[in-house]
Formats: structure tokens, C-alpha cells, sequence
């Protein structure tokens, strides 16, 4: 998200804290009275099935959406007063496709460097470790038209964690994706985690993806948050052999709803945007 670089002291705990957050479109509530808090250096993923809220919260939580009621601070800053400086200390990867296929992938961080106002003398730097860390170094000049959805993925990653941001949030990080390729994203998400210390917000309708990558979850259910807890309790709450299927069923009533060129990508994140 565009903004100037903000040089404000590490994050304090609570990384995220969210206190009866509610948005509604005229009668039509979206997102209920939700409360909870992310710890400093901790994946805390959002499950629940499409049309749950959980883009509608993330988009609060960014300042794209403003609240109906309630407060939030995300780095220690007011999503509603502070919005400006919000944004100058998260990354934000989409749903829908924010990479510009007719770019290269180097383009992609120039442009990206230059909205967030970074410095002239550090871009060259910080794109090469971008490229570096998500393993894209060899693809610096291809046009991201030619990329598969997990190359796409890694580079909006990529753009999203040039500004060093204190909190990365994730909207369906591996939507669209085939196994492999979500591995892939998912090894890139435990490495930044481990080498950067950043705190990670993600939200996902992919069971294994919660259970494997998040230290805590959230199942949001008609716009109602109706339980959070690390996977192993969630599951526990359930019965001895549960899984976290399991627990996204008994909570929501519902069942559990390929990689592709370019094109196919961009397809799948709109589809999905239309419906989460």
C-alpha cells in the first residue's frame, strides 16, 4: 500500500488489536462486533467460508474500508485517525492481482519502490534482496505475464515487504494455486517469518494452509469471530483424532470449499474477491 516510510520504534505487543470492530452496507452487517488481538511476531491466520467477512476485516484493518463501529490499532496506531501512518507500517498482498503482467518482475519493484517513497540511493539495494529472498533472481527481467501463479505470488510478496513493514497481511495468499506452488509460498511465508520476525496476518479457506502455517486462528462465521486458538486446541476442543476440517465444520455448518498461466490467475483471484 502506497506511503512514505514511517521510522517509528519496534512493535509492541499487541502487534493487532481489535476491540468490537463491526461493518455493516446498509442493513447488512458483514462483519459483527469481532475482538481479538496478534501478538508481535506471530502468524495469526482468519478461516471461515466465502462471504464469512474476512476480506471485508482485512480491508478495516488496512484503512481501504472504514469501520462502522468499534476501534482497532495495528502497530500500535488508530486504523481511523492514524490511517496515514498505518499504511506507511504494513504490507498488503491482495486477492486480486496487483502484479502488472506486461512488466518485468524487476519493473514490478521499481514501480512498487517508488510509490513507497523509498529513497532513490536504497532501491537497487532492497530490489535485489527482494528478488533474492523470494527466489526470483533469475526471473529479474522476464515479463511476469510469462510467470507461473506461485512466481506471481512470490513477487507481490515481493513488492508488498520492500518498505520493511512491521505487519504483512495476506488476503487468500495461495488463491488460485496448485499444491506445489502453495508449498513454495508457504516455505517463502516461514522463511521471512524466521529471518525478518514480522508479524503476518492471513486469511484462507484452505485448511492444511491454516493448520500448517499459523500459530493462531480465527474461524469467522457469518461475520461473527466463533473462536480462536492455536490449531492443536482448536482441534482438541473437537475430539482426539480431529482435524482442523473438522473443526471448521462443526463450527460453520458448511463444507470445505490449478496453478495456471497469467491469465488463469487473474480469473481465479477476481472470482474469488466476487464471492469472499
Amino acid at each position: 500500500m502506497p506511503a512514505a516510510s514511517d521510522p517509528s520504534p519496534p512493535l509492541s505487543l499487541p502487534a493487532i488489536k481489535v476491540d468490537g470492530l463491526t461493518r455493516a452496507f446498509g442493513d447488512h452487517v458483514v462483519v459483527r462486533a469481532v475482538s481479538f488481538e496478534v501478538k508481535a511476531g506471530e502468524i495469526f491466520g482468519l478461516i471461515g467460508p466465502n462471504g464469512a467477512g474476512k476480506s471485508t476485516l482485512v480491508k478495516m484493518l488496512t484503512t481501504m474500508l472504514p469501520p462502522t463501529s468499534g476501534v482497532a490499532r495495528v502497530a500500535g496506531l488508530d486504523i481511523v485517525r492514524d490511517a496515514k501512518r498505518v499504511r506507511s507500517r504494513i504490507g498488503y498482498v491482495p486477492q486480486l492481482l496487483s502484479a502488472d503482467g506486461a512488466l518485468t518482475a524487476y519493473e514490478n519493484l521499481l514501480l512498487s519502490a517508488r510509490l513507497y517513497l523509498i529513497p532513490r540511493r536504497e532501491r537497487e539495494t532492497r530490489i535485489a534482496a527482494a528478488l533474492r529472498e523470494m527466489g526470483l533472481d533469475e526471473a529479474r527481467d522476464r515479463l511476469v505475464q510469462t510467470f507461473s501463479g506461485g512466481m506471481i505470488r512470490r513477487l507481490e510478496i515481493a513488492q508488498s515487504l520492500l518498505h520493511r513493514p512491521a505487519v504483512l497481511f495476506m488476503d487468500e495468499p495461495t488463491v488460485g494455486l496448485d499444491p506445489v506452488a502453495r508449498h513454495t509460498v508457504w516455505d517463502s511465508v516461514r522463511e521471512l517469518r524466521a529471518r525478518l520476525g514480522a508479524t503476518m496476518l492471513l486469511t484462507t479457506h484452505l485448511m492444511d494452509e491454516a493448520d500448517s502455517l499459523c500459530d493462531r486462528i480465527g474461524v469467522l462465521h457469518d461475520g461473527v469471530l466463533e473462536a480462536v486458538g492455536a490449531p492443536a486446541d482448536l482441534k482438541a476442543r473437537i475430539g482426539p483424532q480431529a482435524t482442523l476440517d473438522d473443526v471448521f465444520i462443526a463450527i460453520t455448518g458448511g463444507q470445505i470449499a490449478s496453478e495456471g498461466s497469467y491469465r488463469n490467475v487473474r480469473q481465479d483471484r477476481r472470482s474469488e474477491r466476487a464471492h469472499g
